[in-house]
């Protein structure tokens, strides 16, 4: 009997859609920036696939895709979830391991990087109850993932672009972009409560 697989969609805005799978795909964060990036990992070649797809970013039982079709994601996210279900059903790891060449450009990156988050920017929105925590850094771009108060908080996206990336670009210029994989909606007590639309 085949294992019932739940996928809830979260449009993020046009470009962007969280899909929460109902179950672990990643021990971790991996981002794939193409299609060549995604060789090897089922899930990513499988999404790659998927008309317009540009970006994949897998974390714990998280997607977060990125796309540049028109489409709505009630169209494409249709096609996004036979693609997850597809993958899965292989019963292959869904993410192949990260090969043992490892960028030492990021990995100099990343411990720049989480010396900023632990000088500066974790003191600072600590004051709010909240918290940065580094993932990853993959080609020059920086996963993180927001708690405690910044989980859930209707400022998060102010706090991630006007605090958070001004400080990367002021102090670490190599920082190509950021990715927050923060799943929002799981927030319990948000410094500022996200107003209903």
């Amino acid at each position: 009997m085949d294992r019932e697989i739940k996928i809830t969609a979260e449009p993020i805005d046009g470009r962007r859609c969280r899909f929460v799978v109902s179950e672990p795909l990643l021990d971790g964060a991996r981002r794939f920036a193409s299609p060549d990036a995604a060789q090897g990992s089922p899930l990513a070649e499988a999404l790659f696939g998927v008309p317009g797809v540009t970006e994949v970013v897998v974390s714990g039982g998280t997607v977060t895709v990125s796309k540049d079709s028109p489409a709505s994601w009630q169209v494409a996210g249709k096609e996004v979830g036979a693609a997850i279900r597809k993958a899965l059903a292989t019963g292959v790891p869904p993410i192949a391991e990260p090969s043992a060449a490892v960028s030492t450009g990021d990995e100099v990156l990343y411990g720049r990087v989480a010396d900023l988050f632990e000088a500066e920017i974790n003191p600072a929105i600590a004051r709010h109850g909240g918290f940065v925590e580094l993932l990853d850094v993959q080609d020059g771009v920086v996963m993180l993932r927001m708690g405690g108060g910044c989980q859930g908080c209707g400022m998060a996206d102010v706090t991630l672009r006007q605090g958070i990336e001004t400080a990367l670009r002021q102090r670490v210029p190599e920082v190509a972009g950021i990715v927050d994989i923060t799943d929002h909606s799981a927030g319990t007590n948000p410094y500022v409560t996200a107003s209903k639309k």
